[in-house]
């Protein structure tokens, strides 16, 4: 467990000076100007360059994908505001080992050393390990930055993130991972055997974690070839990394609501690669074909009534064929909803309708549209006055059908899209007669 906290010491002899160490290691920066990328927390506008420049860091609670620099920026504000940097992680560190941190931060406090505490996967911490935080945060036992790859409003008590900053670290771009190559070349004192598009495929294959970049490339410069590989001969030798996707956690949440975007906005071919990203990162194609109907239904609706028939085919057509054929049979669904003409109108009518039940929710029915099946109700003009719409003139009578007293509503909107057009027509038709059929009344 000692390897766990930074301030325990090192082994001592000559194997600590010899060891081979990792290129992440050796080019690990040294101080906050060396960090490739992060601008957005770092410039001198961003939350830590004002903090640094105020002198005033807070307690922070760094968001962000694997590889990003999380450990190596906590590590190096702890030396440029001179704490004592320890580092932990929630996986392997229980309540025992809490109680030696904050107890060690308590005597470097007394001796007017702060503490600045790394705990890595902070999310893993369950809320009680979480409460046990505060009254350290509190006191200035500890300044607290924590570290994590899931959505801290989901994953942390509210009153610990009331008193840390959230800051996200984005995915290095390919800017930054290029840069970081030619820092691992100068280390190296050597450039990699890899042609123009090859060294492309190597920045695709780091997906933005500079920590997989660098050992990719470590990889690679052992390798003894004749001439610069090709993508191909890259990818035989390199396997790629598997997307980052969690089938129940955020990134999951991200992905659909992309791809839900993506067919509400009309585009086909981003709806395509937001569908493919989810079946590569493992989603199973029946929750798709489920969110594929409920598009029909709310983003399409009536402008094209036969998209929801198209979405419940290919999902039997999946049940049918599984996979992998049967995926693009739901390929074919996402196409369709994407060129289909988009309306709302009933998902907004239905909404309304709901509210407003809710709010005359008590309401009779007026007693002409009311059966009468016994004397006593045929006595209190229960169905006395019904107009049988299918002798009415043009078979429609323009009774009033909602609450006696209660004001006629206007839920349904149609829009003028796709077969929507029409109902809007029929839509409009029937209010002029109703307000025709009213003036004679």
């Amino acid at each position: 467990m000692s390897d766990l906290f930074s301030d325990s010491p090192a082994p001592d002899g000559p194997a600590t000076d010899t060891a081979p160490r990792p290129l992440a290691d050796r080019l690990r920066p040294q101080s906050l100007s060396d960090v490739i990328g992060q601008q957005q927390v770092l410039g001198p506008e961003a939350p830590l360059g004002v903090m640094l420049a105020s002198g005033a860091l807070s307690s922070l609670v760094f968001w962000g994908p694997p590889g990003v620099g999380k450990t190596t920026i906590a590590r190096l504000l702890a030396q440029e505001t001179d704490l004592h940097f320890v580092q932990i992680s929630a996986i392997f560190t229980g309540v025992p080992e809490l109680r030696k941190v904050f107890e060690a931060a308590k005597l470097r406090r007394q001796n007017g050393h702060g503490t600045l505490l790394f705990v890595d996967e902070i999310h893993r911490f369950n809320k009680a390990q979480q409460d046990g935080f505060l009254p350290h945060m509190e006191d200035g036992t500890i300044l607290l930055v924590g570290a994590t790859t899931e959505n801290p409003s989901f994953e942390l008590n509210a009153a610990l993130l009331s008193r840390a900053q959230v800051l996200v670290l984005e995915r290095l771009g390919f800017d930054d991972l290029e840069a970081l190559t030619k820092r691992a070349e100068a280390e190296l004192s050597r450039p990699l055997p890899l042609a123009a598009q090859a060294r492309e495929t190597l920045l695709e294959m780091a997906d933005g974690d500079g920590r997989a970049l660098l050992n990719l490339v470590e990889q690679i410069a052992a390798w003894k070839v004749a001439a610069p590989l090709t993508p191909e001969q890259l990818a035989k030798r390199l396997m790629r990394r598997a997307a980052k996707y969690d089938k129940n956690g955020e990134e999951h949440y991200n992905l659909i609501s992309a791809l839900h975007k993506s067919v509400r906005g009309s585009d086909p071919d981003a709806a395509l690669y937001w569908y493919a990203r989810m079946l590569e990162g493992g989603e199973d194609p029946r929750y798709l074909a489920r969110r594929f109907v409920r598009m029909a239904v709310e983003d399409i609706s009536l402008a094209d009534p036969q998209a929801q028939a198209v979405c419940l085919q290919a999902w039997q057509t999946y049940e049918r064929l599984g996979s992998p054929e049967g995926e693009l049979a739901l390929a074919n669904a996402v196409v369709y909803l994407a060129l289909a003409p988009k309306s709302n109108g009933v998902y907004k009518a239905y909404k309304a309708a709901r509210a407003s039940a809710r709010k005359t929710g008590s309401q009779m029915p007026p007693k002409h549209i009311l059966n009468a099946p016994t004397k006593l109700m045929d006595e209190q003009g229960y169905g006395k006055g019904y107009a049988y719409d299918h002798d009415a003139e043009d078979g429609f009578s323009g009774q009033n059908y909602f609450p006696e007293g209660m004001q006629r509503p206007a839920f349904y909107e149609p829009v003028e899209r796709g077969f929507e057009r029409e109902l809007k027509k029929r839509h409009e038709y029937f209010a002029k007669l109703r307000e025709k059929r009213q003036d004679r009344q």
